[in-house]
């Protein structure tokens, strides 16, 4: 393997002297008699260099201000100082609020004092037309001055635009390049050639006017998730890049892998890409590549010769090219089953006068994934020959879209530390730099269209929408093909596509190549085309009790493969419903509440919080819902995947709806939008521990979940059961070995007779037998690999599965939990050594019980100084936490610099029954 540092050195020099290579072309372009003018394909995936990305200096307005047309709209002279500034990509929205428009539109009912906001409350905007009166429902202006580098003079010049939402007439220098019927769609990219229309080595201007999405357009929807934005995300909702090229340009790179498997020792590599000649000429060349990363560079090359105008798919193969059949690869892995090792691939066409036309260079990963049907009819996704266990989240952008690159590492960092491995799009299909990230992290991406909305509506479809359908299908194959992070697309999400439109998604995907699995839909709807899709999407969503999981057989239960599921809402902490509210409508919950709830079945928060009083006890304030709230969020989210955890492989998969909000939310996210952790996150950091230990519902098993890909022998496996007073009341301890990827019931525990109604249970995990210790080195000491404490009642909760409804499975009997909101306040004492590394300021907390009683959910917090802002985004290896009488923990915290500010860090602590005290 290369260094890293000399593997970019080496590309580095191979790019100079590819662009070298390519300086000699420009007279020689300049003999081209003429270029073929406004020619769309969709954009590359990445180019080495030469790239303007036009980001800054954009003015945005109203048509409805503006009396001009594009013609004048887009020459110098027009008046535009008036408009707003701002850059792109921007919803038109977004540029508002940017611009202090509108008031905050995330805080309180901000948003319903938007113009045109006149929905009802919790209906589905995206499925309406705009409001006559709304200041979205006419077209909005776009214009950018910009300079094209007179190194582009003599060459082909390409504009790309990845996304306009929805519709578009684009003028650049007084003319028109495309209009409103070429230009729809909001997952089209399209790509003009500006050749005739730019002064190379002078200023330019683009004019774009923007139309928001009809109702039964295949626009960017938001359906019972939150609100839809007043101008239903209309504008340039992602980058506008400006390049050039000679007369091939090249396009869509990717690189294939087959493997021998069951074995990995030789990987058979398959190169593709596009080709456009944009010139009136026949053009021969040689397409030549190189692949950096494996032990030697790998070099492969093809000739190629095009019509005037053509437009080509070339695949180089191993047969054509011995060299692409790799010995002992270096594989792309998934989160915990290995590196995500990329390795690069430089590609440039090359004229007969040996002069570089266009380059391209992509990461890719050399990774095979498959997916099969499982004797029980369950899709079984396989990376490399290896199952995988999916358990993922359901991802939301900012509902105007926003993107902020800061906040996408954190967010991505939540989902490796929680122990996630897969993220699911529903119809937000994210821009290059989330799919590059997932490939460097590792993160799976299941990927597809939207449902509830224009998107499966096929019976109401015209031409147009059956035309925009299939070219967005292709852009959007041909980008995201290149990607090893992708896991699988879907052509359908609540329903899958009637045959002809399913026949039609299908023959693009083969036209394309199409690498990856591909399902009809995210439900267990069985098509003509393609039969069983092996997944289910059979709910719950709203609040459903922590045995349900592992009790259920018949519809979200945790057996197969689940698309989307949730136990329901999660309350944000009180920090986070301030941030929220304003103070007077923080209680009792109200209508303010409701609006920040979602739209359908999920308008208010009624069932949860319904089933937390009669578990929990009555709510007193709304700090004491806070708490509850946490409380029932970490039982509930743990119980799903620890479910799903120790039934793999008879499940193979749940995506918890969802992973983030869209905008601050009272329902399904695993850390709110301030991006602040909380019960249900620690609670799932906890079940998704790679190695856990852990109590099962259904048989009261103690199980060991295995998810590493070795076997672990001579595990000891500890259980203890406490009343409300602490008294010992059980214990048992066991030897287990578990298998690589494995499961293994080590015993059972008995609820011991005449238990107070609310009794508590502590599993413990260690390596092999002896003295237990916490030290880290656990190849050379005995040490805790897994803990785990429950709340558990002697009334359980009895689900009535005669009443199960798609979204949840009601409750007969609730379980008691009330004398937690009796325990005695504990005592907590805390210390904090703080060290600081480059980027990053890491805390150890010792935390210790004190007193005599239980200190439950113990919460730890860091603020900006004393009397501070809480520090968000911040990354604890655990929290919530439960701690035993005279117990110590030992805990670490990680910030960010720049999100901890010039102070320093403030420990705060507080929990369930815990007093707040605040540690310097």
């Amino acid at each position: 393997m290369i260094p890293l540092s000399k593997k970019e050195n080496f590309f580095s020099r191979s790019i100079a002297r590819i662009a070298r290579e390519g300086r000699g072309l420009l007279a020689a372009l300049a003999l081209v008699a003429r270029l073929l003018t406004a020619a769309t394909i969709a954009a590359p995936v990445s180019r080495a260099d030469g790239d303007i990305t036009l980001r800054e200096g954009w003015a945005v307005q109203s048509s409805a201000k503006v009396s001009a047309g594009g013609e004048t709209v887009s020459t110098f002279g027009f008046d535009a100082s008036s408009w707003y500034k701002t850059s792109v990509p921007n919803t038109v929205f977004a540029v508002l609020v940017e611009n202090g428009v509108h008031k905050d539109p995330y805080f309180g009912m901000n948003l319903r004092s938007v113009p045109g906001v006149s929905y009802a409350i919790g209906s589905e905007f995206a499925n309406l037309e705009m409001p006559e009166n709304s200041p979205y429902a006419v077209p909005w202006w776009y214009r950018k001055e910009f300079e094209v580098s007179a190194q582009f003079s003599g060459r082909t010049v390409w504009l790309a635009f990845h996304g306009i939402n929805y519709r578009a007439n684009i003028w650049i220098n007084g003319r028109k390049v495309a209009g409103s019927d070429q230009v729809a769609g909001a997952f089209r990219r399209y790509e003009f050639n500006v050749t005739q229309f730019v002064r190379a080595g002078a200023k330019n201007i683009v004019a774009v006017e923007v139309s928001a999405p009809h109702a039964n357009e295949l626009g960017i929807t938001w359906v019972d998730w939150n609100p839809t934005p007043p101008d239903k995300d209309m504008g340039l909702w992602q980058e506008v890049v400006l390049y050039a090229s000679g007369p091939v340009a090249l396009r869509h790179a990717a690189v294939e892998t087959k493997l021998d498997l069951p074995a990995t020792d030789k990987a058979h590599l398959t190169v593709r890409a596009e080709l456009q000649n944009a010139s009136n000429a026949p053009v021969k060349g040689v397409l030549r590549g190189t692949i950096l990363g494996a032990a030697a560079p790998i070099e492969f090359s093809q000739d190629v010769k095009l019509q005037a105008g053509e437009r080509r798919s070339i695949a180089i193969t191993p047969d054509q090219s011995p060299a692409l059949d790799v010995r002992n690869p270096k594989l792309w892995w998934p989160y915990q089953m290995g590196e995500p090792y990329l390795h690069r691939l430089a590609l440039k066409f090359v004229v007969d006068k040996g002069l570089a036309s266009d380059l391209l260079n992509i990461p890719f990963g050399i990774v095979q994934t498959d997916s099969e049907l499982t004797p029980d009819g369950y899709r079984l996704f396989k990376v490399n020959g290896k199952p995988v266990l999916v358990r993922g989240g359901g991802w939301a952008p900012d509902m105007m879209l926003r993107i902020k690159q800061s906040r996408r590492e954190a967010e991505f960092r939540y989902v490796k530390e929680m122990g996630l491995n897969t993220i699911r799009l529903e119809g937000k299909l994210e821009d290059e730099t989330f799919m590059e990230r997932a490939d460097r992290e590792g993160i799976l991406v299941m990927a597809g269209w939207c449902c509830c909305d224009a998107w499966e509506k096929w019976g109401k479809w015209g031409d147009e929408n059956r035309r925009v359908s299939v070219d967005s299908l292709r852009d959007q194959i041909l980008r995201l093909r290149a990607h090893p992070s992708i896991l699988v697309w879907l052509n359908g999400s609540d329903n899958p596509p009637p045959p002809d439109r399913e026949n039609a998604y299908l023959q693009v995907e083969k036209e394309n190549h199409w690498p990856k699995p591909i399902i009809s839909s995210a439900t267990a709807k069985k098509t003509e085309p393609t039969g069983e899709s092996g997944v289910k999407m059979s709910g719950p969503y709203e609040y459903v009790s922590s045995n349900y999981w592992l009790l259920d057989t018949k519809a979200g239960g945790a057996y197969g493969f689940n698309t989307e599921t949730s136990p329901g809402p999660a309350v944000p902490p009180l920090e986070g419903l301030r941030s929220m509210f304003p103070p007077d409508k923080l209680w009792p919950i109200n209508e303010f509440w409701d609006f920040h709830a979602g739209g359908g079945k999920f308008k208010n928060i009624q069932v949860f919080t319904n089933a937390l009083e009669k578990r929990y006890g009555k709510a007193k304030d709304v700090a004491d819902l806070a708490w509850k709230s946490q409380a029932m969020t970490y039982e509930g989210q743990r119980a799903m995947f620890e479910a799903y955890g120790r039934n793999k492989y008879k499940s193979t998969g749940i995506i918890q709806w969802m992973l983030n909000n869209a905008w601050p939310g009272l329902i399904w996210h695993l850390y709110d939008y301030d991006l602040r952790p909380a019960g249900g996150y620690f609670g799932s950091k906890k079940a998704l521990e790679l190695v856990h230990v852990q109590f099962s519902y259904d048989d009261r098993s103690v199980a060991i979940v295995n998810g590493k890909q070795e076997p672990l022998n001579d595990l000891k496996v500890v259980a203890k059961i406490y009343d409300t007073s602490m008294k010992e009341l059980f214990s048992r301890e066991a030897t287990s070995n578990v298998p690589a990827d494995g499961v293994t019931k080590a015993f059972t525990v008995a609820e011991p007779a005449g238990i107070t109604s609310t009794y508590f249970l502590s599993l413990e995990l260690f390596t092999a037998v002896g003295e237990p210790s916490q030290k880290r080195d656990c190849r050379t000491q005995t040490c805790l690999l897994s803990r785990n404490f429950y709340w558990l009642s002697a009334k359980p909760d009895v689900p009535d599965f005669s009443k199960t409804e798609w979204y949840y499975t009601p409750l007969t009997e609730f379980a008691d939990f009330a004398a937690l909101q009796d325990l005695p306040k504990a005592a907590v004492a805390a210390s904090m050594s703080v060290s600081d590394a480059t980027n990053e300021t890491a805390a150890r907390v010792t935390v210790e019980n004190t007193g005599s009683g239980l200190a439950f959910l113990v919460r730890l917090r860091l603020l900006k100084g004393q009397d501070g802002a809480e520090v968000l985004p911040v990354f604890f290896d655990d929290n919530y936490i439960s701690l035993l009488p005279g117990e110590k923990r030992e805990i670490t915290v990680h910030v960010r610099k720049g999100d901890l500010g010039a102070g320093k860090p403030v420990l705060a602590v507080d929990g369930f029954n815990v007093a707040p005290i605040e540690v310097q």
